[in-house]
């Protein structure tokens, strides 16, 4: 299982952008929702799973997108099914630690 991440700063805080491998490049859709997964937002490494849960730890700002990335972020304690939006079927989830 791996995922697809990209890290940045943002005013002092680590900022993670994650989606399922898989979804990398695609375009959802479901009536006026539309959602670009682009590479240049989610793309840059690809990690493991030990890693992902390393970087969603860590981070305090959190951008994800995709059934296996939401589900590890719930299993971690960060963020909850309640939270999550769906879109084509697709599950994403925006977190901000206090």
């Amino acid at each position: 299982m791996t995922f697809s991440v990209r890290v940045s700063e943002y005013q002092g805080n680590v900022m993670l952008n994650m989606c399922d491998d898989d979804l990398l490049g695609s375009r959802l859709v479901e009536g006026e929702h539309v959602m670009h997964i682009s590479e240049g937002y989610y793309g840059g490494d690809i990690v493991s799973k030990d890693e992902a849960a390393r970087l969603l730890k860590q981070s305090s700002i959190i951008n994800m997108v995709g059934k296996k990335t939401v589900e590890l972020a719930v299993e971690l304690g960060i963020g909850t099914m309640d939270a999550t939006r769906i879109i084509s079927n697709v599950p994403f989830m925006l977190v901000f630690k206090m």
